[in-house]
């Protein structure tokens, strides 16, 4: 059979596949100075960096002749088909964004995204968590999701309240200590 009516790829999909963490309906996809930075530091080195060079091997490999044994260009243009899926994901994230810098916002004393609110839980614990973007986030640091379950129980709250976060574990009171609006650099 000639190889122009063989298939050279594994089956994939066009979508963003998993990549695209839910926002919810009709919000806005919002993020600080610094994810946003993040955002464009990765998709300028995918776009700049990454891709160009791993055209230039799928090439290479492509003119080595029969590419069906040819794992350079076997690799190269599944790898290829993944870079240009994040691209496309960084790309819709980054025209979606709503950069919000929470060092502008001043003295408040209540929760808005961006802020940074320290907590007294119920079991006597002090925390203290920042809301960010969907991209940015990460708990272990104290970043937590404008759209998480914590993130919804605090945000319009003011110093002084005490709020109840609902959890499958059961409820916890929560006592806002600090409000603060200060720049925010994830890493």
């Amino acid at each position: 059979m000639s190889k122009a009516f063989t298939r050279e790829t594994d089956d994939h999909e066009d979508d963003d596949g998993p990549e695209t963490a839910p926002l919810p309906a009709g919000t806005k996809n919002y993020v600080t100075p610094a994810g946003y930075r993040r955002l464009k530091e990765e998709f300028d080195q995918l776009w700049k960096v990454e891709r160009p060079q791993l055209v230039q091997t799928i090439a290479w490999a492509a003119s080595n002749g029969d590419r069906s044994e040819n794992g350079d260009y076997i690799y190269g243009k599944k790898r290829l088909r993944e870079i240009d899926r994040r691209i496309r994901f960084l790309s819709k994230r980054m025209d979606n964004a709503v950069v919000v810098d929470p060092a502008e916002r001043g003295k408040c004393d209540q929760v808005f995204f961006g802020a940074t609110v320290t907590v007294l839980h119920g079991d006597g614990a002090e925390r203290a968590y920042s809301i960010v973007g969907l991209d940015e986030a990460d708990p272990g640091r104290g970043l937590i999701s404008w759209i998480s379950p914590l993130a919804r129980t605090l945000l319009k709250a003011r110093e002084g309240d005490v709020v109840v976060l609902r959890t499958p574990a059961g409820t916890d009171a929560l006592e806002i200590l600090d409000v603060r609006y200060v720049s925010l650099e994830t890493a």
